[in-house]
């Protein structure tokens, strides 16, 4: 759950991007593209550290 929040928020930021990119109007200024990317790196940290709790809960379980 929390990579596809990571995945839509990053869309949100290369959306916003490419918009700027090809000189079209762009929906988040600079201060809106830095915290779309802070909340998107957050989802994706806390979606990997989950990830790695539950393989070492299941390599645990595996040596007991």
């Amino acid at each position: 759950m929390f990579l596809t929040i990571a995945c839509v928020v990053f869309s949100v930021f290369v959306a916003n991007v490419a918009l700027g990119a090809a000189d079209l109007t762009t929906f988040l200024n600079d201060v809106g593209e830095m915290i779309v990317l802070f909340i998107a790196s957050l989802f994706f940290v806390v979606a990997i550290l989950k990830r790695e709790g539950a393989r070492r809960r299941d390599s645990d379980t595996e040596v007991s």
